[in-house]
């Protein structure tokens, strides 16, 4: 779906062939950044943007932003009990959208003229490719540019990884969170591939206008990396608000549904069913499909029925996998295949690298076997003077550590005795705006117990912090690990209100090598949720 553009924003008008001190491609944080200081430093650059939707970059446009814009908005309607009739649902998700719209709109508008509005730099619109070590050419609408410059930085970000599942391409209604951000209508029925941060974000923002979700995990875990009580608690907030989950799920084909909507063709491993019709018959009736999967003997792939039969993904056609002799397996078959239709398909199974098109190896610039940029800790790739920021180099994929990109390149610029260098980096927090949001920092209790640490677990339900009470948000957990003899604080794990922002408290402690008692005995305001930090490290 497209997003509407700033106004009165056009290719700038230039010659055919540029010399320019620095080129960046791509109007990431990380560039962005980069450039506004370079221009300030009395230096020429040239900003390279595939799209002018994307100005400023995937936080402001399709990421970030936008989704906790909408995030918010869904968040309002549950409150409101605006998403308790289809009406309602509707106007809710037509004026969220709008808003969302009207945002990132102003926001785009004012990251282009932040830079182009500058004498020394130059905003082309148009897709950049390698020609040699320090030339470029960008394809724009008007036709080719050469650029040549001194030195280059590629900040290209990352795209959705889209798995090869037969028909996920050509199908409509299957969309990326970029599409599925911009839509005009709401889905009531929507089923997300992939249970990961992103998935699950989504999964929370929908339920929350309304949307019956059901979520497809291809193996058994639930959000594996994480400490299991955490897992847990996070899981019973989203069936809390009504979100299904359908475990070793395994998507075989996608196509279009009878009704307009889509059908996928879903092998699950571990169920116990009897054999019926292939997923490509015609449609034999309808059923919920958590209500059809609880009746088969394997429970770990399913949660408790929906009240409404035709609120969730409907389900049929269940089919038994034969054994490797040919005979059925009635006991423990490998597989059952069902059919799900839905309205609305969202595939998030991650990001990977954007350097599709951009001919690296014209310039000597490596990739990783993970397909991003290769890079030292000087963020310095394999040809001289061409670094690589942000999410295009396989580090953290968050606008912060671009950001910190940007600061370990400027101090090569800018003469440091001692450049920043990833290294330096310490503690990177990530928060996950569910509806009630989750956030950490450094070790979980798995991961301190697999490192061999002597460590205490600090435990604290939100329930006892007042302010969550006041704010009548007392769902949640907050846990951290501490080392036994040190007091040095190795994580924390909240799941709470405010999470987001208490969490950079924890980081600052962290990053200063601050004992837990810091935390325990430091005098907070009241009543606020920063000061269950005294508690929890008690």
């Amino acid at each position: 779906m497209s997003i509407s553009t700033p106004n009165a924003i056009s290719t700038p008008n230039t010659s055919p062939t540029i010399t320019t001190d620095a080129l960046i491609i791509g109007f990431g944080k990380g560039g962005k950044t980069l450039a506004a200081k370079l221009s300030a430093a009395g230096r020429k650059v040239v900003v390279a943007e595939a799209s002018a939707d994307m100005y400023g970059g995937t936080c402001i446009n399709i990421g970030c932003l936008p989704s906790k814009s909408l995030i918010l908005s869904a968040e309002q309607a549950r409150r409101d009990g605006a998403n308790s009739t289809p009406e309602t649902r509707e106007a809710a998700f037509e004026a969220a959208i709008k808003e969302k719209r009207r945002v990132t709109s102003m926001l785009r508008d004012k990251n282009y003229h932040k830079l182009a509005d500058q004498d020394n730099i130059t905003v082309i619109t148009g897709r950049a490719h390698f020609t040699g070590p320090h030339s470029v050419e960008i394809a724009t609408a008007e036709g080719p540019i050469a650029v040549t410059a001194s030195k280059i930085f590629i900040n290209t970000g990352a795209t959705p990884r889209i798995p090869d599942i037969p028909g996920i391409h050509t199908t409509p209604g299957v969309y990326t969170s970029t599409g599925l951000m911009d839509l005009d209508d709401m889905p009531q029925r929507l089923v997300i591939i992939g249970s990961g941060f992103i998935g699950l974000e989504f999964a929370s923002m929908f339920a929350d206008f309304g949307t019956a979700v059901t979520v497809l995990q291809h193996n058994a875990e639930f959000l594996p990396r994480e400490d299991a009580d955490v897992a847990a608690a996070i899981r019973a907030q989203l069936e809390a608000q009504g979100v299904k989950f359908l475990f070793n799920a395994d998507t075989k084909a996608i196509a279009p549904a009878a009704d307009g909507g889509v059908r996928l063709s879903v092998a699950v491993k571990g169920m116990t069913r009897g054999a019926s019709q292939a997923c490509d018959s015609t449609p034999a009736g309808t059923g919920n499909a958590h209500t059809d999967i609880t009746g088969a003997t394997d429970t770990t792939t399913t949660t408790s029925p929906t009240s409404n039969p035709t609120d969730h993904a409907t389900m049929s056609h269940v089919q038994t996998k034969p054994s490797d002799d040919g005979e059925p397996r009635f006991a423990e078959p490998a597989e059952a295949r069902f059919c799900l239709t839905t309205d609305a398909v969202l595939v998030a199974t991650g990001r990977t690298p954007n350097v599709e098109g951009l001919h690296l190896e014209a310039a000597g610039v490596e990739l990783t076997e993970r397909g991003a940029v290769k890079v030292d800790e000087l963020l310095r790739t394999t040809a001289a003077d061409i670094w690589a920021l942000g999410d295009v180099n396989g580090g953290p994929q968050h606008t912060y550590i671009s950001l910190d990109d940007y600061r370990v390149v400027w101090s090569q610029l800018n003469g440091s005795d001692r450049p920043h260098t990833v290294k330096d980096r310490k503690h990177v927090p990530s928060s996950t705006f569910l509806a009630t949001p989750y956030s950490r920092v450094g070790l979980n209790e798995r991961e301190a117990k697999a490192a061999g640490l002597d460590y205490v677990v600090k435990r604290l339900p939100v329930a006892a912090v007042p302010k969550a009470q006041v704010m009548r948000r007392p769902d949640g957990l907050m846990k951290a690990i501490v080392e036994r003899n040190t007091g040095r604080i190795l994580g924390a794990m909240l799941l709470s209100v405010e999470s987001h922002e208490v969490i950079n408290i924890v980081k600052l402690a962290m990053d200063l090598d601050a004992p837990a008692s810091t935390l325990r005995d430091m005098v907070f305001t009241h009543p606020t949720i920063a000061e269950a930090l005294n508690d929890l490290f008690a």
